[in-house]
């Protein structure tokens, strides 16, 4: 059984540390801090568009139209 434990320290603190771990521990520290940016950003852009107007059948038909366009370009 995991138990959490709060500890409050200071962003100087982290910083601090973060900056004696080697340069590998570093960058996948720094991935790992880009993902859940990632994550939280695009997790915001879907809350934005999200609809209930929009369906599988209206994404096929719009999908269909679009490709018959490109297609239609190329042969003349």
């Amino acid at each position: 059984m995991k138990t959490a434990v709060k500890v409050d320290i200071s962003f100087d603190q982290i910083l601090s540390l973060v900056k004696q771990l080697p340069n590998q521990q570093k960058l996948r520290l720094s991935k790992e801090l880009e993902k859940e940016v990632i994550d939280s950003k695009l997790s915001r852009l879907l809350a934005k568009f999200k609809t209930n107007d929009l369906n599988l059948k209206t994404i096929n038909r719009e999908v269909e139209k679009v490709r018959q366009e490109i297609y239609d370009r190329q042969n003349p």
